[in-house]
């Protein structure tokens, strides 16, 4: 079962480097940025617009940075900006990357051998309203969300094009929905989280692709590819950066 888990993982030296690396992006900030952190203002801290240049890097480049706070940062700015302020939920966006880097699931959808079909009947070969369906139903359900933010394109070659990302995100809306319920008596925290994920799985799912094309673009350490993805972060001329929801 995925979890929040990036904000509790931060350690005192991950929001120091954070801070050093604010007064090398903008050295009249990095004062403001140290108090914060001396005060114990860390979500201030990690929602100032200051940390999320900083976080974004110079020229197009990811900062030297912990993993957690790459995908953390800019996913709560992310989320801000379209009305989501809940941290619980941003930081259980930010988890999936994390948490699946390194995953076996990875090798399964790369391999073919694990598909919407499978996932589901995987859920469902567990007794229905149980705690363990709900868990294998979390899980299931992480994992075709994150397939279908960061790796959109592999998602999209697997069947219907931008249809299939849809049924990713359909999909991993009704898990959410059925381990937020399984598990509301016994981990009520995290069923409100799958609450909230259920009910905003497509602006989560935006979160992450738009946060992924940083780390995970074509030639990401070619200055042709810091320029692309500096470019990106432009948004049209007259229009709202962030597509309506």
């Amino acid at each position: 079962m995925i979890t929040p888990m990036i904000h509790n993982m931060l350690r005192r030296e991950d929001l120091v480097r954070l801070v050093d690396e604010i007064a090398s992006t903008d050295p009249s900030e990095a004062y403001p940025a140290a108090r914060k952190l001396e005060a114990g203002k860390v979500d201030s801290l990690l929602d100032s617009p200051v940390a999320l240049a900083a976080v974004r890097g110079r020229g197009g480049a990811p900062a030297p940075l912990p993993l957690a706070l790459l995908w953390y940062v800019p996913i709560r700015a992310t989320l801000r900006d379209r009305g989501i302020g809940n941290i619980d939920l941003a930081d259980f966006t930010a988890t999936l990357p994390v948490a699946f880097l390194f995953a076996k699931a990875t090798r399964r959808v790369a391999r073919s051998d694990a598909t919407l079909a499978a996932w589901r009947e995987e859920i469902h070969s567990l007794p229905a309203g149980t705690v363990a369906q709900g868990e294998r139903a979390a899980y299931c359900g992480a994992l075709a969300l994150w397939w279908a933010g960061v790796f959109p394109e592999r998602v999209s070659r697997r069947g219907l094009g931008p249809n299939m990302i849809r049924a990713y995100v359909d999909f991993a809306s009704g898990a959410f929905d059925l381990a937020a319920r399984n598990l509301q008596r016994a981990v009520p925290r995290a069923a409100e989280v799958y609450a909230g994920a259920a009910a905003r799985a497509t602006v989560l799912r935006y979160a992450l692709q738009d946060t992924s094309r940083d780390y995970l673009g074509p030639d990401a350490h070619s200055t042709a590819g810091r320029l692309d993805r500096f470019l990106a972060r432009l948004p049209p001329s007259g229009e709202d950066e962030l597509p309506a929801a």
